[in-house]
């Protein structure tokens, strides 16, 4: 884990030096509302932010659906200092099934996990630079579970082979994964209990076994 970096004051002193007469524009990855409620309230005040709903890991389509018609509902209540814009791309389950392929038996947070951040984030950067977009990222480093140095080192690389500045981000800090939950209760937002994917939902399902025995 790279120790050395604080991405949210990298964050900070970028956003310190934007003209603020003349936001840029920004592909935020929203992997879910929950997690995209604090990201939006903090960032639409420095960028004009479309939102990209791409999340093939999730299963089942049906799941898929819900969850981005939660973040149209969320979308539609949240106060934004720069109105927010919501694209939602396909469901596309067999690109997640392919960079899983191997590893179905990895542990939760590990190398799975990662390709899935990769996928994720490429598919973001390639949608930014045919956008013309000034910067893209994602939602994803405001959950305390997943590894804020992968998803940065992650965005940095795409953004490069793809030509898009990565915005740095580690939204959890200064309290923002704690603000998200309080968001999350004030929208009344369906906040799931399980990353998404099929491995994480088994892993979900055996644990509640488990505390049955």
């Amino acid at each position: 884990m790279n120790a050395q970096r604080n991405y949210q004051r990298e964050l900070e002193e970028l956003i310190s030096r934007l003209d603020m007469q003349n936001p840029p524009r920004l592909l935020l990855h929203g992997c879910c509302a929950p997690c995209s409620s604090y990201v939006l309230e903090y960032l639409s005040r420095y960028f004009r932010i479309t939102l990209y709903f791409y999340n093939p890991n999730i299963f089942t389509e049906e799941e898929y659906l819900k969850r981005a018609d939660e973040v149209r509902r969320l979308l539609s209540l949240l106060p934004q200092t720069h109105p927010v814009t919501f694209v939602c791309d396909e469901w596309d389950h067999a690109a997640f099934e392919d960079v899983s392929r191997g590893l179905e038996g990895a542990p939760e947070g590990g190398e799975r996990c990662r390709r899935c951040y990769e996928l994720r984030l490429r598919r973001a950067a390639e949608v930014a630079a045919a956008g013309g977009y000034d910067f893209f990222t994602t939602t994803l480093s405001i959950s305390p579970y997943k590894r804020t140095d992968w998803i940065n080192e992650i965005g940095e690389d795409v953004g490069a082979r793809y030509g898009v500045r990565h915005l740095p981000s580690d939204f959890k800090k200064k309290g923002g994964y704690a603000r998200s939950v309080e968001l999350s209760r004030e929208y009344d937002l369906y906040r799931q209990d399980y990353c998404g994917c099929r491995f994480s939902l088994e892993e979900r399902r055996r644990k509640e076994r488990e505390k049955e025995i």
